[in-house]
């Protein structure tokens, strides 16, 4: 009978050689098998059919490998063909050993896609700025310092609001429902000042939500893309007059105006953020920065709503108050209304989010290609983008293809090792052919799925899903589906997270109830929440392809319905040093180990609430098990690990485990019986094993 389950490839570069192949490169493909279950093999490679041959395996040995080689000219998809002695033909590809192929799972290589190594398998640490460390109390906004305009729902209507700044002076206050103009003070001194604490943590890369001038706490509502907002920086020269409860309009505030446009504080903070990147690169950190691309602020000084830069030196005329603007082409009027015309195209309809017109300007284009180069490039450095809502960009399918393509030209040239990186919840299979993104935060196959697995929820608490709860086969479907849709170069390097800026904290979800911070307070975030299963995602996390990713306080214990409730300041002095020393030991696990960063990764055991999977290379086969059922009872597993080529008599050793209560890194060595491990579990526990002795 045949074993299909012995039957593996994939498109790392345990089975395709070279990795990320050039154009015209011949290619060593390699197929796995069991010792003569098929007399023939071969590969069909864009509709042709080339044989592979045995490697013609020893006496002892139960597996043998086919290999053969191809000449690959362009990017394409391939699958393998086993066929029986019997002359019964089987198929082989992304979705495994199957007798019907279905192409949409057939292997992708493409070609001349190069993504900078040092991505593959880092580990990103996310940080919201504002709420991570207030290092420099001088920068700090001040409340009534100036005054948001947006839009609130009110008996049923939008309605015209205007919202004063306020600061927060208690830093361990939670975020407000209407939370965007309050300001706690972190800034990038404060991230200096822990540096040495991310290290410590095994950080490889800071990933910065935007930093560049802008009158939001998020800053997602970029106001000025060539300086970093000295309220995140460095103010030198300050005002002291402020708003008054009778204000009508930002220009009344001098405080404001001089601390975003005087040149001498914007160049002081670009030079901060520069210190930020030499001091992370020193420590061997890499440090990623937040493009917000496809639409600016209402404060921008390309529209200037607020009429800040108005009559200031160095600055022009914004196209919002007048015509003759030179950025009345960077946004998409509708209506002849000048001055102040409010009838610009809004992302969303949001009025203090106007949407950028690349379009019918060819002077924006070349406006933020130069700032795609300048951040990436000396004296800054910067080692690649995150790029806001990057499918968005545009007003067409089209254009935005071509706009990315354009952009990755520039970066690359500039800095051929930084990293592009892309905002995307849709299948991005178009994105990721080579020239256009190197990867995405990757929701599809790796944060959706992993909440739903493990606590039912999605992304936000705002529903529960009871079917998706430990339902790992339907789990499985879907990666193996979404991670599919991406090549190897992306999977890689894909930024995995359990939480972030947009989303509730993962620990939230753990307690599996849906609210938000208006309907169930802040304390109802950390009613009921499970550390264990915090613990197996985190595990899940440095033990799959890609990069994880954390975002800043989630090592600690923070909890927190979604935005803005999932912005809460990071608890100096009131961590959990339970978890932040069970995370520093997972990621010296990741890290030590290359198989969690490059190697294959081989489904073993399926069950309700319980999933075993492998990951492998030449050198080394690694085994986790996680176990999220809510039982008392210890549990004993049995794995099939002679699919990942462990045989009887080989040893193992368990290197961690996880529980609710803690987390150990006590070894113990285990023998393989009959082609299986049995391996003790617990209730919301995990355990990883090596073959490594």
């Amino acid at each position: 009978m045949i074993d299909r389950f012995a039957v593996f490839s994939d498109e790392t570069e345990n089975f395709v050689s070279p990795y990320a192949p050039k154009s015209g490169d011949t290619v060593t493909f390699k197929i796995r098998t069991k010792k003569k279950d098929f007399e023939r093999v071969s590969i069909c490679f864009d509709d042709i059919t080339y044989p592979m041959v045995s490697t013609k395996p020893k006496q002892k040995e139960k597996f043998e490998f086919f290999t053969t080689t191809v000449n690959v000219l362009k990017s394409s998809t391939y699958y393998y063909v086993l066929e029986t002695k019997n002359g019964s033909k089987h198929y082989f590809n992304k979705y495994g050993f199957v007798d019907q192929l279905n192409p949409d799972f057939n292997f992708r290589i493409v070609t001349d896609f190069k993504v900078p190594l040092w991505a593959r398998g880092a580990v990103m640490y996310q940080i919201f700025v504002d709420r991570f460390y207030n290092g420099d109390i001088t920068n700090d906004v001040e409340t009534n310092e100036y005054m948001y305009r947006g839009k609130a729902w009110v008996n049923g209507r939008d309605v015209d609001v205007k919202e004063y700044v306020e600061k927060v002076d208690d830093w361990y206050e939670h975020p407000l429902v209407k939370d965007n103009t309050r300001f706690y003070g972190g800034d990038l001194r404060g991230v200096i000042d822990k540096l040495d604490y991310l290290e410590d943590l095994g950080v490889d890369v800071i990933y910065f939500n935007p930093l560049f001038v802008s009158p939001s706490n998020h800053k997602y509502d970029t106001q000025d893309y060539d300086y970093v907002d000295p309220h995140f920086g460095v103010i030198i020269n300050d005002a002291e007059k402020v708003l008054t409860k009778d204000s009508t309009s930002n220009k009344e505030s001098e405080k404001y105006i001089t601390r975003v446009t005087n040149f001498e504080n914007l160049e002081a903070s670009n030079e901060l953020l520069r210190t930020v990147i030499d001091e992370a690169h020193k420590r061997g950190m890499k440090v990623i920065l937040d493009g917000v691309f496809n639409h600016c602020g209402s404060f921008n000084k390309w529209l200037d709503r607020e009429q800040i830069y108005e009559g200031e030196e160095g600055y022009e005329s914004g196209a919002f108050t007048s015509k003759d603007s030179p950025y009345h082409d960077f946004f998409k009027f509708y209506e002849d209304k000048w001055p102040n015309n409010l009838n610009y195209d809004r992302w969303w309809g949001f009025e203090e989010l106007p949407k950028l017109n690349y379009e019918e300007s060819e002077k924006l284009r070349e406006y933020v290609m130069r700032i795609a180069r300048k951040w990436v490039s000396a004296p800054y450095n910067a080692d690649g983008w995150r790029l806001d809502v990057a499918a968005d960009l545009g007003f067409s399918r089209e254009f935005n293809h071509e706009f990315w393509k354009e952009f990755r030209r520039n970066v690359k040239e500039a800095n051929p090792e930084a990293i592009i990186l892309a905002e995307h919840y849709e299948d991005a299979y178009d994105w990721l052919c080579g020239d256009e993104w190197d990867t995405i935060m990757n929701y599809n196959a790796f944060m959706e799925p992993l909440s739903f697995l493990l606590t039912g929820m999605e992304k936000h608490s705002d529903s529960s899903s009871p079917e998706m709860f430990g339902d790992t086969t339907r789990f499985c479907e879907t990666m193996k589906w979404f991670q599919g849709r991406m090549p190897i170069q992306s999977v890689e390097v894909s930024m995995n997270e359990l939480s972030n800026h947009d989303h509730s904290r993962f620990m939230t979800r753990t307690n599996r109830s849906v609210g938000r911070i208006n309907t169930r307070g802040a304390s109802g975030a950390s009613s009921g929440i499970n550390k264990g299963i915090y613990k197996e995602a985190t595990v899940f996390q440095m033990t799959w392809p890609g990069a994880p990713t954390i975002y800043y306080g989630d090592e600690a214990g923070v909890t927190g319905w979604t935005d803005p409730d999932s912005r809460r300041p990071y608890p100096w002095g009131r961590e959990d040093r339970e978890l932040i020393e069970f995370t520093k030991a997972i990621i010296k696990i990741h890290k030590e180990h290359q198989a969690l960063k490059t190697g294959s990764i081989m489904y073993l055991v399926k069950d309700y609430n319980l999933l075993c999977y492998g990951r492998f290379n030449d050198e080394e086969k690694m085994i986790v098990l996680i176990n999220n059922n809510d039982n008392s009872y210890h549990m004993d597993v049995n794995i099939p690990v002679e699919r990942l080529g462990l045989f009887d008599g080989d040893k193992v050793k368990t290197i961690f485990g996880s529980n609710i209560s803690g987390f150990n890194t006590k070894e113990k060595i285990k023998t393989v019986e009959n082609g299986h491990l049995t391996v003790g579990i617990d209730a919301y526990s995990t355990v990883i094993l090596t073959s490594k002795i």
